[in-house]
């Protein structure tokens, strides 16, 4: 598969930051880990990533701005595109062992996403998205899944924990959305469940309270595998205000109906 400039652009910064997070991976017993906040934990390895991805797309995109998960807004001279980066998302995964994090890089021209890259270096996945050019696993193209019945269906969510998120309605969507289908997923990085979305292993996804970080890059991989993606209002204020729910047009349309039940 022939990649475009901004891609080729994109993933030689994601592999370069995941053969470090791979390293630091192997010695996770031995990381220094600080305390953000309540069970947000941010490591030196997330941080010698997000140098790693801000030196390299500085350098073959000099004037973008920025918006990072560690260092936040870089204002720079181009105002018309703006990289939305996280180096490391799936911290709580990584720091216990658990190969299941990513690197997720979105690029955002004029306010609409027009380029995504995820990667998880533990397992050397590499998804990428261009706006209109199609979705790719490894240079595979990937395509939502076609089952149309929740009741087949495998749906990922997150799980609000300890100092985050609205527990009470989360345990109400938990309990509307079990009694319907075939079984719920949490692996704990939302740029990953939406690549999974993408690739048809997960049939459907829904979470709140996530950041603009977490959700460009797989909003765009999921729209260009021919899935559907809103806010739980059907609307499209993603980024603005972190909730999302994706899926094939039939289990996206399903999926919402079943958020909006109230607690019976």
């Amino acid at each position: 598969m022939a990649r475009s400039a901004i891609i080729n652009v994109m993933v030689q910064a994601a592999m370069k930051a995941g053969r470090s997070l791979a390293r630091d991976f192997g010695e996770v017993q031995n990381l220094q880990v600080s305390l953000k906040g309540p069970g947000d934990y941010v490591t030196q390895a997330d941080r010698r990533a997000e140098e790693i991805l801000y030196t390299e797309l500085s350098r073959a995109r000099p004037g973008y701005s920025f918006l990072l998960e560690e260092r936040g807004v870089v204002e720079g001279e181009d105002a018309q595109h703006r990289w939305l980066v996280d180096p490391l998302d799936g911290t709580t995964n990584f720091l216990h062992g658990l190969p299941i994090f990513s690197i997720s890089i979105a690029l955002e021209r004029q306010g609409q996403i027009v380029a995504g890259v995820i990667y998880n270096p533990a397992m050397d996945e590499l998804y990428t998205a261009e706006r209109g050019g199609g979705a790719f696993l490894n240079d595979r193209r990937m395509r939502v899944a076609a089952r149309r019945e929740l009741s087949d269906c495998v749906i990922g969510t997150g799980i609000p924990h300890l100092g985050r998120g609205h527990h009470g309605r989360a345990l109400v969507d938990l309990r509307n959305v079990m009694a319907e289908v075939a079984g719920i997923r949490r692996f704990g990085s939302a740029a990953l469940d939406l690549a999974y979305v993408a690739a048809g292993r997960m049939d459907g996804f829904w979470e709140d309270g996530l950041e603009p970080w977490d959700l460009a890059a797989g909003i765009l991989m999921v729209r260009e595998a021919g899935g559907f993606v809103t806010d739980r209002a059907g609307k499209q204020n993603m980024l603005e205000n972190g909730s999302i729910v994706a899926g094939n047009e039939a289990l996206h349309r399903a999926l919402l109906k079943t958020l909006q039940k109230q607690a019976g």
